[in-house]
């Protein structure tokens, strides 16, 4: 619970001080890619690549309003029960810019809970050398779309569109925050049987399904995930 609220204190610092942002710096451009000024910048994606992942570790990764706020809830309290331990304070995804982030993440004790709305060829090579388990969260496009389109009109970090039509065609382009949803879930997609990686479907997970829930295969890796995290 502390650490959910001191989440949100610090997404209203960054909502309080974006209003300050001019519209046409809100958004940058980094490998082709749109990301918001307010929570990203240029130092952190560097640092990303020579971030050093542990076996132990455990990510969360979705696309922008693809339930990782919902998930996460899910998994610190699996890693709670598990391990006796509560989530770091600063729920710490990848990209996000924190002052210290990586320092303090050096020094978190394992198992260290991750998340990023990154694609699979943007994620540090670490994490595939230390064989870190990743759970990919997938969300109907249509409403992930609308989720977006709301986001993007209540939100003081991202500018707002003047009508669903303006950015229905932006977001089909991939011309909206983390670029394509589709070339995302393409990437991921591809690498729906490796063993590190269980693809999962937010609205599976809404009638307490975990992995995709319609192949054998992943429903024997969604039991093993859970036995990894639970077995102490």
């Amino acid at each position: 619970m502390e650490s959910n609220l001191k989440f949100m204190e610090q997404l209203k610092e960054v909502f309080y001080a974006a209003k300050n942002i001019p519209k046409e710096e809100l958004l940058f451009t980094y490998n082709g890619v749109i990301y918001p000024t307010s929570t990203c910048d240029v130092d952190t994606f560097k640092a990303i690549e020579t971030f050093e992942a542990r076996e132990e570790d455990l990510m969360l990764v979705a696309y922008p309003k693809c339930g990782s706020n919902w998930t996460s809830l899910l998994l610190f309290s699996l890693l709670r029960a598990a391990y006796n331990k509560e989530p770091s304070p600063n729920f710490p995804v990848l990209e996000f810019k924190v002052p210290n982030k990586f320092e303090k993440l050096k020094i978190e004790p394992s198992p260290r809970f991750l998340g990023t709305h990154l694609k699979y060829d943007n994620i540090p090579q670490s994490f595939f050398d230390k064989k870190v388990k990743m759970l990919v969260v997938f969300r109907n496009p249509k409403d992930t779309a609308v989720s977006l389109f709301h986001f993007y009109n209540n939100n003081p970090v991202l500018p707002a569109y003047n009508s669903w039509d303006e950015f229905f065609s932006d977001f089909m382009a991939g011309k909206v925050v983390w670029g394509s949803y589709f070339d995302h879930a393409v990437a991921w997609n591809k690498h729906l049987d490796d063993d590190t990686i269980l693809l999962t479907i937010f609205e599976d997970m809404k009638e307490g399904k975990l992995g995709t829930g319609r192949i054998t295969s992943h429903k024997l890796k969604a039991k093993k995930w859970m036995q990894s995290l639970t077995n102490v």
